[in-house]
């Protein structure tokens, strides 16, 4: 029994004499993580924004929008800052919608009677239902009915355009400013700068997106901008009204169903529309698109557009079911108990995570994949734990970035695991475990 009993108490020494440094290590500071990149290449990257304007538009500025992601897919000065005339309309017509209601009372003052036409010819005083002026402001595009709107929205104009502005921002327009609810020409002096009622075409076509895919009022938006023709009468009844819609594409091009038109001397004709083809959905956005007599300009770089976008670029699932190698565990305890086998843990991809990524693309056009993983995990580690990502990319731009985490976990080696570790094998060997259980 005593010489038993030695040889365990031998074997405990030795092993502390052996794990002693190690067990310092463990309680010190922790080593850093080096990360390995393993990136994967999937062709060629290829621009899917024009530098060049190969469509030979009529337009200063011009963009192709893919509404899903707001991904853009041709533009041409689409972040040059031009006046938009009554453009400037789809964003009065969703901030009526989103703080008002269909059935409010709107008043004429004498503000809003004395804009320039195109007008619906209120007179001060006069009553109308607020559905009614929004039908007035999207399809005849009438200013005194935007003035009427901001009016009763806002308060008064300046402060309707400052819900405008908000709106903008909350967007991530930052190349957008407005002053008017209607679009007319003007410019004004804050903050020291003299800034103009003006935005570029990506970020009028990022309002449109939102207008017809994001906003609550989304549903009302579309309804309003598709009607082909609208009647109504002021409250009184004693005036009516005809209004038709003069966004022409909706009766050229399969598949257009929302737009606004403008002109202004300043901003020369504008449009902004969406089209959609088999679940694809664009919107496009012109700006300076020509001056009188050539108001058919915009209807030619429209259809071009949209058509460049339909023949071009289809959906493409470019999720890839990788496999990834398992990680070493520094200072792990092996799952088989033997010190001298390696510890690792594998890793899975996005957990519970859509294993899904349909993107519009181009056929020329191909995604990256870059997998970034530790090189070692430095024990203790738990199942789920986040160690790296999935990277995709288009055109140098991250589009999603799946998470890795670990499927197993592992707990940390110790001299306590080690010593009862070794006892435990002691004890059950042959002939120990009988001397024992005589006592």
């Amino acid at each position: 029994m005593r010489h038993a009993i030695g040889m365990l108490l031998t074997a405990v020494f030795v092993l502390l004499l052996v794990t002693g440094t190690a067990g310092i290590r463990l309680a010190g500071k922790e080593a850093v993580n080096e990360k390995t990149t393993v990136t994967e290449e999937k062709g060629e990257k290829s621009g899917s924004v024009q530098t060049k304007d190969e469509l030979n538009l009529y337009a200063q500025s011009a963009v192709l929008m893919d509404a899903s992601t707001g991904r853009i897919l041709y533009g041409k000065n689409e972040d040059i800052a031009r006046p938009m005339a009554s453009t400037t309309k789809i964003m009065t017509c969703i901030l009526a919608l989103e703080y008002g209601n269909l059935s409010d009372t709107v008043t004429a003052s004498q503000n809003a009677s004395s804009q320039p036409k195109v007008h619906l010819g209120v007179y001060k005083g006069e009553t109308f239902l607020l559905k009614d002026l929004l039908y007035s402001l999207m399809l005849e595009s009438h200013n005194d009915a935007a003035m009427m709107i901001a009016e009763h929205i806002g308060g008064s104009q300046e402060g309707f355009a400052g819900l405008m502005n908000q709106k903008a921002r909350d967007l991530g327009c930052t190349d957008t400013y407005f002053i008017t609810p209607n679009g007319l020409d003007a410019r004004e002096e804050k903050d020291g700068q003299v800034k103009e009622h003006s935005t570029t075409a990506a970020d009028l076509a990022r309002i449109m997106n939102y207008c017809i895919g994001q906003s609550p009022k989304k549903k009302e938006f579309l309804e309003i901008t598709g009607t082909k023709s609208y009647s109504f009468t002021d409250l009184e009844g004693k005036r009516s009204y005809s209004c038709n819609n003069h966004n022409t594409l909706l009766a050229m091009m399969n598949g257009a169903f929302s737009g606004k038109t403008g002109f202004t001397g300043g901003a020369g004709y504008s449009y902004v529309g969406a089209a959609q083809d088999n679940g694809r959905i664009y919107t496009i956005a012109l700006l300076g698109c020509g001056w009188p007599p050539h108001k058919a300009y915009k209807w030619s770089d429209a259809r071009k557009l949209f058509q460049y976008g339909m023949e071009r670029f289809h959906y493409r699932n470019v999720y890839k079911d990788l496999s990834l190698p398992d990680i070493p565990v520094k200072e792990g305890i092996p799952a088989s108990g033997r010190l001298d086998e390696p510890v690792t843990v594998s890793c899975i991809i996005g957990g519970e995570e859509e294993k899904d990524l349909t993107l519009l693309l181009a056929d020329e056009e191909e995604v990256t994949v870059q997998t970034e993983i530790p090189k070692e995990l430095i024990a203790p580690v738990r199942k789920g734990q986040a160690v790296g990502n999935v990277i995709y990319r288009l055109n140098g731009e991250v589009i999603k970035s799946y998470t890795v985490c670990l499927n197993q976990g592992a707990d940390r080696l110790t001299r306590a695991w080690c010593i009862k570790n070794i006892v435990s094998k002691y004890i059950s060997m042959p002939g120990v475990k009988g001397i024992l259980s005589g006592f």
